[in-house]
């Protein structure tokens, strides 16, 4: 269940409430009555070096540069017409 901060203005505490992401956010302080309002908390996650958010995938001691993909091979049937071949559909 996530944790949720809220402060209040008039006597001016900081409660974390536990609370389901269904449920209706506080209104009242629960120490001295007062309105609160939710507040945004530093979140303790972190993503630190390199690794597998800089290109999807867990690092292998390898560099993250892409190669280029290959070009498409020549088309070897019925001399370049067939309907799958690239200088086909151009020419």
């Amino acid at each position: 269940m996530p944790v949720y901060e809220y402060e209040c203005p008039v006597c001016q505490k900081v409660h974390e409430v536990q609370q389901r992401m269904a449920d209706d956010p506080l209104t009242e302080c629960p120490e001295c009555g007062g309105p609160v309002k939710k507040i945004m908390s530093r979140s303790s996650f972190q993503l630190k070096g390199g690794g597998w958010y800089a290109d999807g995938y867990a690092s292998t001691g390898t560099s993250a540069k892409k190669e280029p993909a290959p070009a498409a091979p020549a088309c070897k049937k019925a001399e370049g017409k067939c309907a799958k071949c690239p200088a086909a559909a151009a020419g």
